[in-house]
C-alpha cells in the first residue's frame, strides 16, 4: 500500500502528455535535462577550484592605525 506500480506511472504519464501536449512535455523534459547537466558541471567546477580563502582565513588583521594628536601650532617669535 502507498507505492505506485509501473501501471500507475504509465497512466500518470499518458494523462500528463494528454493534458500538456506532446511538444510542451518534451520541452519540459529537455529543460530538466539541461538543468541536470548544469548542476553536474557546477559540481565538477567546485571540485577543481580551491575555494577562495574567507576573510578570516586569507587575511591577517590589519595593523591598527595609531592616531597622533596634532602638535599645537607655534607662532614664531618676532
Amino acid at each position: 500500500m502507498g507505492s505506485f506500480s509501473l501501471m500507475h506511472w504509465l497512466v500518470l504519464g499518458v494523462i500528463a502528455i494528454l493534458l500538456l501536449g506532446g511538444g510542451r512535455f518534451s520541452n519540459m523534459m529537455g529543460d530538466v535535462a539541461k538543468g541536470i547537466k548544469q548542476f553536474k558541471k557546477g559540481m565538477a567546477e567546485d571540485d577543481d577550484d580551491k575555494p577562495a580563502p574567507t576573510r578570516i582565513e586569507g587575511k591577517a588583521a590589519p595593523e591598527p592605525t595609531v592616531r597622533r594628536e596634532a602638535e599645537p601650532v607655534r607662532e614664531e617669535q618676532r
